[in-house]
């Protein structure tokens, strides 16, 4: 097996373990860790994830980040900022990433709002494309300000690294501990 097939293997074996109705926000959220070189063979490999998922019995719903950051910057309300963001990239204040963050946020706590409510408890809610957040938002900040709204379980595709609860997006930062449970391309880490 490829890493992608131990990987959703693994998930599998998550998936399919009996859910606990009353857990904490960190306790329903799930990292599916893999290398960064592996984001594209992810991607193609999503399907697969909700088809497991469907075929457990429980719910997906995918939600995309990829074009958060250019969505929110293009939206009408910030054309005449988005024009010199374009003429020069280093006038992106703190202040413009921060109102992104809160706005990301609240995006994605409407997203969970909108699952059935008959649906809710047993719903996967897969985010995929949290590497392009990279440089706006780090996936540190936002997941402890969501995760109380899950309502099933949150899956967070995440390219990068983990050292026990450490987690490091591409690679690239200082990871931080954040007690998820980590599914991983490592075979019989489940």
């Amino acid at each position: 097996m490829n890493k992608i097939d131990i990987l959703y293997h693994n998930y599998k074996q998550v998936c399919a373990r009996p859910w606990k109705a009353r857990v904490s926000g960190a306790e329903r959220v799930w990292f599916a860790v893999y290398d960064k070189e592996d984001e594209r063979r992810i991607r193609r490999a999503i399907d697969r994830f909700e088809e497991a998922t469907l075929s457990l019995g429980y719910h997906w719903k995918r939600i995309d980040l990829t074009d958060a950051f250019a969505d929110w910057l293009t939206a009408e309300s910030r054309r005449d900022f988005a024009e010199g963001y374009f003429r020069n990239p280093s006038l992106l204040s703190e202040a413009a990433l921060n109102e992104f963050r809160s706005s990301l946020v609240a995006s994605l706590i409407a997203e969970f709002h909108e699952i059935p409510a008959n649906e809710r408890e047993r719903t996967v809610a897969a985010l995929t494309g949290v590497a392009s957040l990279y440089g706006f938002a780090r996936i540190s900040d936002i997941v402890p300000k969501i995760e109380d709204s899950v309502p099933g379980r949150l899956l967070i595709f995440f390219p990068g690294s983990r050292d026990k609860q450490n987690y490091r997006l591409l690679d690239a930062r200082d990871g931080w501990n954040y007690h998820a449970l980590p599914i991983t391309c490592d075979k019989g880490s489940i």
